[in-house]
């Protein structure tokens, strides 16, 4: 199976132990992650050869996230060193009516720095079968989008299948164009979008048409309107998926997807999500296990979606970023066993 590539900043992860507010921190636990990592750590858990490509600082933080990458079995070959720091995050943990909270303090670093021309892209791709970005790469700084850009144009020269997760995170549009400006033009070379609805109307200003999610139920049937849109708007797109989380309270989620191919809506199962342990990650496990599923069950897009949500769906029981299960837990979860009983 070709390897795939994923492009995007790495970072370091900073949270107050359990549920505490920042206000009581007096220490906090140290992960690593960031969109485009959590992807390639799903894929090299599945069995997918991956690489990431980035750019870390030449110093020991540096170091320490490259490590934490390459010991999931993720390639780092192509992770640049440079730039005055490395991105930091800092996560509160909600419980219940009390929202989870995010602080980003990523200037000056690797990514950010980051212009084109620094990365081998012909090398890069020489042998893949697949690209992911998301819409916070290019979101960090314009040398970023110009970076975003460059890979796609080597790609479509490799002939790679191409996917973004548009990710809109508008805290990091500050450099001087929006969104709506640069990602248009970033989308059209994709091969499959992945979304939510919030995403898709901020970005390009496509919203569903009649839709009403209640308290515990996701009526995925009304997003099939944006699908459309976003395959009208983006001919190249094959394939637009549509994540459907309905929050019942920080600790209880309902999650689901739908998959749009032009001609048919397709349905993900519907997990009730209780007593969540980590969120974070939870789209980019669904992008993961998407990913996966397209490649190893020949393009069949119910079975790649389906795998694509129960594997998300375990993602939230798995402190960190990372999504660290295998492919014969996301299995049994889809065989309908959700018991959670000892496996010994």
């Amino acid at each position: 199976m070709k390897r795939c590539v994923t492009f995007g900043e790495i970072m370091l992860r900073l949270s107050p132990p359990g549920f505490q507010r920042f206000v009581q921190a007096s220490s906090f636990e140290v992960r690593y992650g960031g969109a485009e990592a959590n992807v390639a750590a799903s894929l090299a858990g599945f069995g997918i050869p991956v690489q990431f490509v980035s750019r870390v600082p030449s110093n020991e933080l540096g170091t320490s996230a490259v490590q934490a990458v390459r010991s999931l079995g993720i390639g780092t070959q192509f992770i640049q060193r440079g730039g005055e720091r490395l991105g930091i995050y800092f996560l509160e943990t909600g419980a219940s009516a009390r929202a989870s909270k995010v602080l980003y303090d990523r200037a000056y670093s690797g990514i950010a720095s980051i212009e084109p021309g620094m990365i081998n892209w012909d090398d890069v791709f020489a042998g893949a079968g697949w690209f992911h970005w998301t819409g916070i790469t290019p979101a960090v700084s314009e040398g970023a989008a110009l970076a975003v850009e460059e890979a796609l144009t080597a790609a479509r020269r490799h002939n790679v299948t191409v996917s973004v997760d548009l990710n809109y995170r508008g805290n990091l549009w500050k450099w001087g164009k929006p969104a709506a400006e640069v990602m248009p033009n970033l989308v059209a070379s994709c091969d499959v979008i992945v979304g939510n609805e919030e995403d898709a109307h901020k970005v390009f200003g496509i919203h569903p048409e009649g839709v009403e999610v209640k308290s515990g139920h996701l009526d995925a049937s009304a997003y099939e309107s944006v699908g459309r849109q976003l395959m009208e708007r983006f001919p190249r797109c094959q394939r637009a998926i549509i994540t459907l989380r309905s929050s019942i309270n920080a600790s209880h989620n309902a999650w689901s997807g739908i998959l749009w191919d032009g001609s048919e809506l397709l349905y993900g199962p519907e997990y009730d999500i209780t007593h969540i342990v980590d969120r974070v990650g939870g789209g980019d496990s669904f992008v993961g296990g998407l990913i996966y599923g397209l490649l190893a069950f020949d393009g069949d897009n119910q079975k790649a979606l389906n795998f694509a949500v129960a594997a998300s769906c375990l993602k939230h029981t798995i402190p960190g970023d990372f999504n660290l299960v295998s492919v014969a837990e996301v299995n049994k979860l889809l065989s309908g066993d959700a018991s959670g009983r000892v496996t010994r």
